[in-house]
């Protein structure tokens, strides 16, 4: 996980005896409780092979890639190598990591806008043939320092362009030109990316518009003499199997008449957040709390009306593994940890802060909670998608610890896939836990 240290051997707790995530929870808060109260991570690695059979049932014609940029704990990384999957690197950290956990390059592609030239030259080194180009001067770059490189033209679709306010890629109407420039270099081209991002309120029409271009792209490279054999439609997957089956249902038609299986194209796909949102919780102790009372008139009525509200402070926030909140992610409300509300019991209006003190580090706005006293825990769940590790630098807190478990019952099916601790999967170390 980006920002959490992983040791160089992991040891996963075998859930066995009726023994649940929960119980994991509470036993190291116990743990805590006795020293400093300090924040922790739990991974539930057999979340990620619920997640893989998932996927293989709904959409079985996209091979899974996994952007490592969602969360690049080592640990995830040789569980999702050990399934079978590819890996979308976006720079020489993310290559190394991939390359160190015994994935073969040719099962990593190398993304990334304006590649730096040592990037690419320890792609070249490192034998990853597959490199994302989204324009001409990458193509240059590349053309010069690897090669024998196999590029992805990197597609612009209306969705993406819309999410994000600027258009990275080539369009449809340049897209000739970027061939016939890779023509003249020498340089291989064989398939197409794009991306749909999950915020796209109309996936069928994104979809049909940014396949039907990615086949007008194939005929042309067809045209100039180019194999393509591979299409990646990018990522978008929430996580949820009601988008995933969303996206089934949109792209499924559209394959089957631009890419049908006769055709030879392999088809990708990029689900991060799918993959490990859900697999990782976190848990935070309340280190202080405020009480607040805020008065408005009521226009309607003409009487004044008084609100209490309470701030609670956190030993984690925006500026540790909540950073993603500062690029506009929102927090889901957390549970109290061992609290059953009851019926009678009253909840209030409540913020949920980190421990700086600056007004940036709100990491929940406003939700409702029985009240809380300091000591208290809470527990975040699906929290396996950090944000960006250039904001783990701002804060002086260490690295959060991480603890792995697998029920007894995903730790069979993941055998049954082929995953064992003496091949593939050889830092592991499985411990027993009983409640």
């Amino acid at each position: 996980m980006k920002g959490l240290a992983d040791n160089p051997s992991y040891i996963v707790e075998l859930l066995e005896g009726g023994a649940t995530l929960e119980n994991v929870i509470d036993g190291h808060i116990c743990e805590q409780a006795l020293v400093e109260k300090s924040a922790f991570v739990v991974g539930d690695l057999g979340a990620l092979m619920r997640k893989h059979v998932c996927w293989q049932s709904a959409v079985p014609r996209l091979q899974p890639y996994y952007p490592v940029k969602c969360n690049r704990s080592p640990a995830v990384i040789e569980v999702l190598a050990s399934l079978g999957l590819g890996f979308v690197c976006a720079n020489k950290t993310e290559v190394s990591l991939v390359l160190e956990q015994g994935v073969p390059p040719e099962s990593i592609i190398l993304s990334g806008v304006c590649k730096q030239l040592a990037l690419i030259k320890y792609a070249a080194k490192n034998n990853v043939q597959h490199l994302v180009c989204e324009n001409e001067a990458e193509l240059s770059k590349i053309s010069r320092l690897h090669p024998s490189a196999k590029l992805l033209l990197q597609l612009t679709t209306e969705a993406h362009a819309a999410e994000t306010s600027m258009a990275f890629g080539f369009s449809l109407k340049s897209c000739r030109h970027l061939l016939e420039a890779a023509k003249d270099l020498g340089v291989q081209v064989v398939g197409v990316t794009f991306h749909i991002p999950s915020s796209c309120q109309d996936l069928q029409q994104a979809y049909t518009h940014a396949l039907s271009d990615a086949r007008c792209v194939f005929d042309m490279g067809a045209d100039l003499g180019f194999n393509m054999n591979i299409l990646d439609i990018g990522g978008g997957f929430t996580g949820l199997e009601f988008q995933l089956q969303q996206v089934e249902c949109a792209v499924r038609p559209l394959l089957d008449a631009y890419f049908p299986p006769m055709s030879g194209v392999q088809v990708l796909a990029q689900p991060g957040r799918f993959y490990v949102a859900s697999a990782f919780s976190l848990a935070v102790s309340v280190i202080g709390k405020k009480v607040e009372t805020r008065h408005w008139d009521r226009l309607t009525q003409g009487v004044s009306h008084e609100d209490t509200e309470f701030l609670y402070y956190m030993n984690e926030g925006v500026y540790g593994p909540f950073s993603h909140k500062l690029l506009g992610k929102s927090i889901a409300v957390p549970s109290v940890h061992k609290h059953a509300l009851c019926a009678e019991e009253g909840v209030f209006p409540s913020s949920l802060w980190g421990p700086t003190l600056d007004q940036l580090d709100q990491v929940v706005e406003r939700c409702l909670l029985p009240e809380l006293s300091v000591g208290d825990w809470l527990c975040f769940s699906n929290m396996g998608v950090c944000g960006l590790e250039e904001f783990s630098c701002l804060s002086n807190t260490p690295q959060l610890p991480v603890y792995y478990t697998v029920s007894t019952c995903d730790w069979y099916e993941m055998q049954e896939a082929g995953v064992t601790l003496d091949s593939a999967m050889k830092n592991f170390s499985l411990v027993e836990y009983s409640a």
